[in-house]
């Protein structure tokens, strides 16, 4: 569903919250987002939605709960009901890991269960553009770090997909 700036201003308050909630699964994020409106133009809005992700970001339950909407990365179908919200930004979003060759999707299973199981989150990437070998190798260098630096990283790429499903969500992409 895509709306316009204007349609999206005079949603009710649980619509537009349930919007938002497409694009990041945040809920504190999406009701303060929610709250700010009306936005002038959709500058504002990314502005807004920055400044209260830049927020958000400071408690490790709210970006936990925003990770949580994504799906593994190469692991789309399997998790269709549990996301069905953003699935289908999702499966945009990871084209790139559609076609890849098997050892690489095998090597992004095992790197993405690696991931979880040291940081206690799924791996999260900005994927658009990226091929299942670009997403490895992003993957295999963010595995070294420690949890707090992993938490920003996963928190910077966030904030990308959101960015991006907003301009989607508001006919801006």
């Amino acid at each position: 569903m895509s709306l316009t700036l204007a349609q999206f201003n005079d949603l009710s308050q649980e619509v537009a919250i349930a919007q938002l909630l497409t694009c990041c699964t945040s809920s504190v994020w999406a009701n303060k987002l929610a709250n700010a409106r009306p936005f002038a133009d959709f500058d504002a809005l990314l502005a807004n939605s920055d400044a209260i992700w830049h927020d958000v970001q400071t408690n490790e339950t709210n970006l936990l709960e925003a990770f949580d909407g994504h799906p593994q990365i190469g692991n789309v179908a399997s998790l269709k009901e549990k996301y069905r919200n953003t699935q289908d930004s999702a499966a945009h979003e990871q084209s790139g890991a559609n076609d890849a060759a098997d050892d690489v999707l095998e090597a992004l299973a095992k790197g993405n269960q690696d991931y979880l199981d040291k940081f206690g989150f799924i791996f999260i990437v900005f994927a658009t553009g990226k091929s299942a070998a670009q997403m490895l190798d992003l993957l295999l260098a963010r595995l070294p770090n420690d949890h707090a630096t992993e938490l920003a990283n996963a928190a910077a790429e966030q904030n990308k997909i959101t960015r991006l499903r907003l301009s989607k969500l508001l006919g801006n992409a």
